[in-house]
C-alpha cells in the first residue's frame, strides 16, 4: 500500500543517513549532546530532501535490489525526495522521543515528544513494526512472484 507512495529503498536509508551526524560527532569527539542540527524537523527534512536527490541517479540500481529481493519498484524524482524527507522525520520523532538531547522543533526548544511514551515502549513498537513490515515483505513477495508467473505464462 504505501510503495505506491513511499520510495522503500530512500525512504529506509534515509533513516540511516540522518544518524552520520551522530557518527561523525562521535568519531571527532565533540561531546554531547550527538544528536544536533540533522536531528531537527526543519534540516532534517534538508538532509532528507538531498538524500532523495542524490538517490535519484541511482534509481536503477535500487531497481535491481528490489528485483533480487522480489518487490516490485516504480519511483520517480518528487517520489524520492519526498520519501527522503519522511524517513528522515520519521527518524527524528523516534528520537525526539528516546533521547533527551534531541531537539526536533529547533530553532525552538520545546521537547513535546520527549518521554511522550517510555523507551521501552518504543523499542516495543519498533519490533512490532518490524514483524509487521515482515509480514508486508511476505505478502510483497508473493504478490511479486505470483506476477510475474503469470507473465511467463501468458506473455503479451
Amino acid at each position: 500500500m504505501f510503495r505506491k507512495y513511499i520510495d522503500i529503498p530512500v525512504f529506509v536509508l534515509a533513516n540511516v543517513i540522518v544518524d552520520v551526524e551522530v557518527l561523525v560527532i562521535g568519531l571527532l569527539g565533540l561531546g554531547l549532546p550527538t544528536h544536533r542540527y540533522f536531528h531537527t524537523l526543519l534540516l532534517g527534512a534538508v538532509v532528507g530532501a538531498i538524500w532523495g536527490i542524490v538517490a535519484y541517479p541511482l534509481r536503477r540500481f535500487f531497481e535491481k535490489i528490489m528485483r533480487i529481493v522480489h518487490i516490485a519498484y516504480q519511483t520517480g524524482f518528487w517520489k524520492m525526495v519526498i520519501s527522503g524527507v519522511l524517513g528522515v522525520w520519521l527518524h527524528v520523532g523516534i528520537d525526539a522521543i528516546y533521547h533527551w538531547e534531541v531537539q526536533a522543533f529547533w530553532p525552538s526548544r520545546i521537547k513535546p515528544l520527549w518521554h511522550l511514551i517510555s523507551q521501552r515502549q518504543v523499542r516495543a513498537i519498533c519490533v512490532a513494526s518490524f514483524v509487521a513490515a515482515a509480514i508486508a515483505y511476505a505478502f510483497a513477495v508473493a504478490s511479486y512472484i505470483k506476477q510475474n508467473k503469470t507473465k511467463r505464462v501468458n506473455p503479451g
